[in-house]
Parts: structure tokens; sequence; C-alpha cells
């Protein structure tokens, strides 16, 4: 029995795991099924017309593009000197651990939250309106629980040697945090805030209240105007279009770029954990 146990144990694993993946593999695959014939230059390239009903969705790239670029600057200064604080300088008291849990808890706040939350201090309190830079703001935010937790676990598996032998040389806990520790945790960083992007990039909540619209005839746009995101995009025509049936396959055009940078984002922060495994090995 005690033998058996393991194999059984093993088995279900498997057996789920590929329950998964076989869901997986059939969402995937029927959205590409019905998505790739929509993939032409003219649906990258160009605006819509006629209602929304032809024509691409470059002003949702766009905006995308530039969102998840707002929401980088936002997010990573702030999140990594957070994490650094924590995990080199604060000292292990109950404040701290607080801290720690607060960010925590905030990781798993809906995102619908955030995005009333970036209404009531970005759009209204500090009068900035619905645009970019609001929902830039908002997912900055939203993203900042995430870049600080994984930034903190990367440095923790800095040896302490590694800050003992720098300072023994006499460099300053400054030096050597700039010069020793964070070049060798900037593999774990640089993932974390990419994974943390590339959930960000796919929030429509948060968008919803501080700056996306359904349409915009300028592609490139401005921080303090409204602007156009794919995952809004692929909600408008998906749900909200008056000729939901005539604009299906844009629908899943769209959604099948929106995977497309979301596997993009994430296939950078595989690459790069990738690399340093090697290198390390």
């Amino acid at each position: 029995m005690n033998r058996l146990t393991p194999i059984i144990e093993w088995g279900t694993l498997l057996l789920c795991t590929g329950l998964v993946c076989i869901f997986l593999l059939i969402i995937i695959g029927d959205i590409i099924g019905k998505g790739a014939p929509a993939l032409t230059w003219d649906f990258v390239s160009t605006l819509p017309t006629d209602g929304m009903t032809k024509g691409g969705i470059l002003p949702a790239i766009i905006g995308t593009v530039m969102l998840t670029l707002i929401t980088a600057v936002v997010a990573a200064p702030f999140g990594i000197g957070c994490a650094i604080y924590l995990n080199e300088y604060a000292p292990n008291t109950w404040f701290t651990r607080l801290i720690r849990a607060s960010i925590r808890n905030l990781a798993g706040v809906p995102s619908i939250i955030y995005g009333l939350f970036g209404l009531a201090l970005f759009v209204q309190g500090l009068n900035m309106g619905t645009s970019l830079l609001s929902a830039g703001f908002t997912l900055g935010l939203l993203s900042l629980p995430y870049i600080i937790t994984t930034t903190e676990e990367a440095l923790r598996r800095i040896p302490a040697s590694t800050r003992e032998g720098a300072l023994g040389v006499g460099a300053t806990q400054f030096e050597s945090i700039r010069d020793m520790v964070l070049p060798s945790a900037l593999p774990g960083i640089l993932t974390g805030m990419v994974l943390a992007l590339s959930r960000a990039a796919g929030e429509t909540a948060p968008i919803l209240f501080t700056g996306v619209a359904f349409y915009i005839n300028n592609p490139t746009g401005y921080l303090n105007q409204e602007f156009m995101a794919l995952p809004y995009h692929l909600y408008m025509l998906s749900t909200q279009h008056q000729a939901i049936e005539e604009v299906r396959p844009l629908a899943y055009g769209t959604a099948l770029i929106l995977i497309m940078v979301v596997f993009i984002l994430n296939s950078i922060a595989f690459y790069i954990r990738y690399k340093h495994s090697k290198n390390e090995g």
C-alpha cells in the first residue's frame, strides 16, 4: 500500500496537469482558429471604420503599449526601492512584518477596487481627468505589490556572504547593495517586473474608470487624453457592440493580438530566467 502511494499521488498530479493543459489548448486553439483569418497588415496598422465593423485596431495597440510603459515607469522604481528597503535596511520588527503583510494583502485586492481608487485619487482628487496618465498611474499601483514581493524574494536568494564579502573589503552598505546584491538579483527582479506588467496589460476594470474609450480617431494621442486599449476594445466588441455577430471575427482577432502581447512579455521573463539559470550552471 505504501509503495503505491507515491505512484497514485504522481499519477493524480499528472492527470490534473494534463486536464488543465488540454482545456488551455482547446481555448487557445479556438481563438487562433477564429482569430487568425482577421490578422492582416491592415488589421494591425489602420484605424477602425464603419462603426467599428471594419478597419484595424492600431489605436488600441498603441494605447496598450503606452499604458504598459507608463505602468513600468510608475511601478518599477517605487517597487524595487521599497523591496530594497524592506530586505536590506528595515529592522525585523512588528511594524516591518505588518508592512509586508499589508503588501501581500494588496496583491489580492480585486482590480476593480484599484480602478475605483484611481478614479477617486487621480481622476477627481488630483484633477488629472480621464486620461492615459490616470490609467497608467492606477495600473502602477496595481502592479506595485507584485513587484515589491518578487523583488524582495529575489534579494533574499542572494547569500549573506556576498554582502559580508563586500563589507569586508571596505565597501559601504549602499555600495554592497549597488555593486554586488542588485546585479546578482537582477534576473529575478526583471522576471517579476515583466510578469506584473503582462498582467497589467490585460486588465480592463482599472482602466474602465480612469480613461479608456471605445473609439479614438488619433492613434498617437496624448498623456492627458482618453485612449483605446486592447482589453477594453475586446470587451466592447464582444458584449456591447450593436452588431456583435458582424464584428465577432474582429473580436477574435483582437483577442489573439492580446494573447500574443501577453505571451511575448511572459516569454521575455522565461528567457531571462533561463539565461540566469544557464549562467549559474
